[in-house]
């Protein structure tokens, strides 16, 4: 049969709920709001657009048939029932999942409990699909925090929450663990920068990765778990080819080495802006000065440099000003351009960075600036931000809490930690992390931060040798979980979150790289 006329049969034999669905799965690959598709050939049509349905593609419909469970379909057009692509993502096919199991009265109590966080409008005549999309729409929800909707579920209907635990599991997340209690006699001169948040359970000491103690001065003491990169949607891991004597690669591993690489053709790379937050004198709330981070600045600027970017660098910037200077990038012209570097440096508590004076500006809005629709001209090219900020307060004596408890002027380890915001729902971000969530991380005060530190070392090291910035970013993993403090207490463990399609390599500068 003629593909056109197989499509238009595959129409014919639907529904709209089945449009809805089939709009909802796609959103991702047609990068437009699924209600805004009001047939089956607009449907296809796009996703032809998108080059990734034709007669020589089918298995996208393939995939699409089964998930929407219609196999008496798929044998009557002689379409095969084995699924051999997976252009639709876990995160999509689990909320669908969930919808298909929520009854009228779910939806109805569902709705009232988002009353205070959506607009009464929005929630009307809306079917599940379209609650989802609305707390997508407000973050409430996406590809690696699903808490809100957990939230719900408990009051709800707790029996769905056993498909996000699947989820969960079959993405490989992390679990958020915790050491013992440390003992008293723990040197001063550890300080945390984090918190042990939401979601942490105890760890045995055999759970820790391997530790090799040191007593130089730029090891600092640390707290962190095992990890993997979080998975989102569209997420490229970047992994090299493992050639292992007696073994066969796996298919996920083929389709990895298949992986396209982000151009990095222009003259110059991009721009690498550094928000440097050190003197908080006059902060409205008490915080201290983050003596040390001259060192991660000026190392940041070394390499960047290096990289061909332009690096611009501010300073003990005020709330406001953090703002405007990057909503004035995001409104900039980097179509001559092929990425961009954001560094944040200063205090911070959970899912927000402190301005000088003391105000607190969100994760999500330093990144807004930079989606679709804020700068069209970085569309489709990676917006790569690292975050250097304490994301926590609670107290674990003696290691005080950045910008929340007295510092003692003798002690060199101070405080900067994880970021618990998610990346934007846009394609081609990544968001360094100092550390997996609800954990801490340190600053040394005479040679800056562990992760900053072991970040700029390994993209000196590892460019050159043409290794993608996601594994740059497992090494640094590796490296830093490695470090512990004199007595081998102390771990830290940083962690990626990305929604990259394709690798991420830096051409091989020309001149000779900075000193480590």
């Amino acid at each position: 049969m003629d593909f056109q006329k197989l499509l238009l049969e595959v129409g014919k034999s639907l529904g709209q709920d089945e449009l809805k669905a089939l709009a909802f799965l796609c959103m991702d690959l047609l990068r437009r709001n699924p209600n805004s598709v009001d047939s089956f050939p607009d449907l296809f049509s796009s996703l032809m657009d998108k080059d990734v349905l034709s007669a020589e593609k089918p298995q996208l419909l393939t995939e699409l048939l089964t998930i929407i469970r219609q196999p008496r379909l798929l044998r009557d057009l002689h379409l095969s029932a084995q699924i051999t692509s997976n252009y639709i993502s876990a995160y999509r096919k689990l909320l669908y999942s969930l919808s298909e199991d929520i009854t009228d009265e779910d939806l109805r109590s569902m709705k009232f409990l988002l009353n205070s966080k959506v607009p009464r409008r929005k929630l009307a005549e809306n079917t599940t699909l379209d609650v989802f999309l609305e707390m997508e729409h407000l973050d409430l929800i996406n590809e690696t925090n699903l808490n809100k909707l957990e939230e719900i579920f408990n009051s709800v209907c707790p029996v769905l929450n056993l498909k996000i635990d699947q989820y969960k599991a079959e993405m490989g997340r992390p679990r958020s663990l915790s050491l013992p209690s440390e003992s008293n006699e723990v040197p001063a001169s550890f300080q945390r920068t984090g918190s042990l948040g939401r979601g942490v359970q105890p760890m045995p000491p055999s759970f820790l990765p391997s530790m090799n103690s040191s007593n130089s001065s730029d090891d600092v003491g640390q707290v962190g778990v095992i990890c993997q990169p979080l998975p989102t949607n569209n997420v490229s891991y970047g992994l090299n080819k493992m050639e292992t004597q007696g073994a066969t690669m796996t298919e996920a591993q083929k389709q990895m080495e298949g992986l396209e690489t982000y151009p990095m053709t222009a003259a110059k790379r991009g721009i690498c802006v550094i928000l440097n937050n050190n003197d908080f004198s006059k902060s409205d709330v008490s915080l201290k000065d983050r003596v040390g981070t001259d060192v991660d600045e000026q190392s940041l600027k070394r390499v960047f440099e290096w990289l061909n970017f332009e690096v611009q660098i501010h300073r003990d910037l005020v709330k406001e000003t953090m703002l405007s200077v990057l909503k004035m990038l995001g409104k900039g012209d980097h179509s001559q351009m092929d990425c961009l570097v954001c560094c944040v440096l200063s205090h911070g508590k959970e899912g927000i960075v402190y301005g000088v004076d003391g105000c607190t500006v969100t994760i999500k809005e330093l990144m807004d600036p930079f989606d679709g629709l804020g700068c069209v001209s970085l569309v489709e090219k990676p917006k790569l931000f690292f975050i250097q900020a304490c994301q926590g307060n609670k107290e674990q004596k003696p290691v005080e809490i950045d910008g929340r408890e007295e510092e003692d002027d003798d002690d060199y380890i101070c405080s900067d930690a994880r970021v618990t915001e998610s990346i934007p729902n846009g394609a081609d971000f990544l968001l360094g992390m100092a550390t997996v969530p609800s954990y801490v991380s340190f600053r040394d005060r005479t040679n800056g931060t562990w992760y900053i530190q072991s970040l700029c070392q390994n993209l000196i090291q590892m460019v050159p040798r043409e290794v993608d910035l996601v594994s740059i970013l497992t090494k640094v993993n590796a490296d830093v979980s490695r470090k512990s403090c004199p007595y081998g207490w102390k771990k830290q463990m940083p962690q990626p979150a990305f929604s990259l399609r394709k690798k991420v390599i830096f051409p091989v500068p020309k001149m000779p790289p900075p000193d480590a």
